[in-house]
């Protein structure tokens, strides 16, 4: 089968870890007789330097017309001065739009090998975790209207932020958690803040009732902040995660902490024909780019889900994620999940050895 990936390297070490992630779907190409052609566009501060805008129409263009996109990290302070409807994260939210990505897939698991990482302790870990966030991602108070008025009381100049959604959003989203909750542990975990938001009582409603077209899913609900807290306290409780916009961004990130590492956590963003967009949920640590020490595994992960989520090749993603495991074991490891006085290896290096157990 021949696939056409649109590949937005973006900044700081976007480009090393996508370079990498490229050359392990070239070795699954080379094993399962696929082939990969890469497209190769500009979004981020990069085009803000080229072009004066974060997203071109071009890139918007060839995004949409391949099967897929790989996209690495946007950002960074050397563009912190410019406006904030031109800032680099407006291309991220751009191509969300454009391609209809409402539905933004962030696992949180832990490696045996990495447990050692982990910040919480063993007694809490037990036998370790395995959950799911389903990050609703076209709406909510990121796409609503951002504006400043002055204050009613008369504190002067305000900001204000609208967060709405709609009862189609909702639906969407959560039929997309309950679907993936039947082929894991059939059990959903709704997170919102309905004792004090409009928007999450319409959420909280919906969700109960999409929950009853699927009788053998277990559905909880749960107030943001107490998420936040059983997260840490008791992880291996969640399995699907359904959630907003806002919360989802707070509580995956959160979520990837617990288990060691950012670098370690890849993501998908779906839109409702399965096409998708997928990166690692971390940013562009542009303290470490151009040194050859980022952790590439987030981004290989993510091919991993491409493959699975977007083309329907199972075995292939199997194959990279059985790779990374067994990377894992021989006890390779870069800066960011290395024990102290643990012996590491670089971004490529890491790369290679992953792409040796394909």
């Amino acid at each position: 089968m021949q696939y056409t990936i649109a590949v937005v390297k973006g900044d700081g070490i976007g480009p090393e870890i996508v370079s990498e992630a490229m050359l392990v779907l070239e070795r699954i190409g080379e094993k399962f007789g696929h082939s990969f052609t890469w497209q190769e566009v500009l979004a981020g501060g990069c085009s803000i330097d080229a072009y004066g805008v974060p997203l071109t129409q071009e890139t918007i263009d060839v995004c949409k017309a391949a099967d897929s996109v790989l996209l690495g990290a946007v950002g960074g302070p050397k563009w912190d001065e410019v406006p904030s409807d031109h800032r680099p994260e407006r291309a991220l939210l751009g191509l969300r739009a454009e391609l209809g990505l409402f539905a933004n897939l962030r696992p949180a698991m832990m490696y045996s090998q990495l447990a050692a990482a982990c910040p919480i302790k063993p007694e809490i870990i037990g036998d370790g975790f395995d959950l799911v966030i389903c990050r609703e991602l076209t709406g909510d108070v990121y796409f609503g209207k951002h504006y400043r008025s002055q204050s009613t009381r008369g504190w002067g100049e305000m900001g204000c932020d609208d967060m709405n959604y709609s009862v189609y959003e909702v639906e969407r989203i959560a039929r997309r958690a309950f679907e993936m909750a039947r082929v894991r542990r059939g059990k959903v975990t709704s997170v919102d803040k309905a004792n004090v938001l409009e928007t999450s009582r319409v959420w909280r409603e919906t969700v109960t009732r999409i929950g009853t077209e699927y009788p053998d899913v277990a559905l909880d609900h749960m107030y943001v902040d107490n998420a936040a807290m059983q997260l840490v306290r008791n992880p291996g409780q969640f399995d699907v995660i359904v959630t907003g916009n806002l919360f989802g961004d707070i509580l995956s990130d959160e979520a990837s902490m617990i288990t060691g590492s950012i670098g370690m956590l890849p993501s998908a963003s779906l839109n409702e024909s399965g096409r998708g967009m997928y990166e690692p949920i971390h940013g562009s640590a542009p303290d470490i780019a151009g040194r050859g020490i980022a952790n590439p595994i987030a981004t290989v992960l993510s091919c991993a889900m491409m493959l699975r989520y977007s083309f329907g090749l199972t075995a292939e993603a199997d194959a990279i994620e059985a790779a990374v495991a067994a990377t894992l074991a021989a006890g390779f490891r870069t800066g960011d999940i290395a024990a102290p006085g643990e012996a590491t290896v670089g971004t490529h290096a890491m790369g290679e050895e992953i792409r040796a157990r394909i």
